[in-house]
């Protein structure tokens, strides 16, 4: 079972794409949702964290395999 609702593959995008598909993506979840961001830009790294912390959205985890950087983000309610 996923631990996540929807998916957003932002892998080779570049800044600023991650982070806007990712507004995009989250202004149609319902609160509380969560989307998994897959993502290899190294500016993701802090831009999808900044991104949280700015509009209110939970960043629950993130991790690195090898170039992706997974992000699980729940929607703010």
């Amino acid at each position: 079972m996923n631990m996540w609702d929807e998916d957003l593959d932002a892998r080779a995008l570049r800044c600023p794409l991650p982070v806007l598909r990712a507004q995009k993506r989250l202004a149609g979840l319902a609160p509380g949702k969560v989307l998994r961001i897959l993502a290899t830009d190294p500016m993701a790294r802090v831009d999808i964290p900044h991104f949280c912390t700015e509009t209110g959205h939970m960043l629950l985890e993130s991790h690195e395999n090898g170039d992706e950087i997974t992000f699980l983000i729940r929607a703010r309610g």
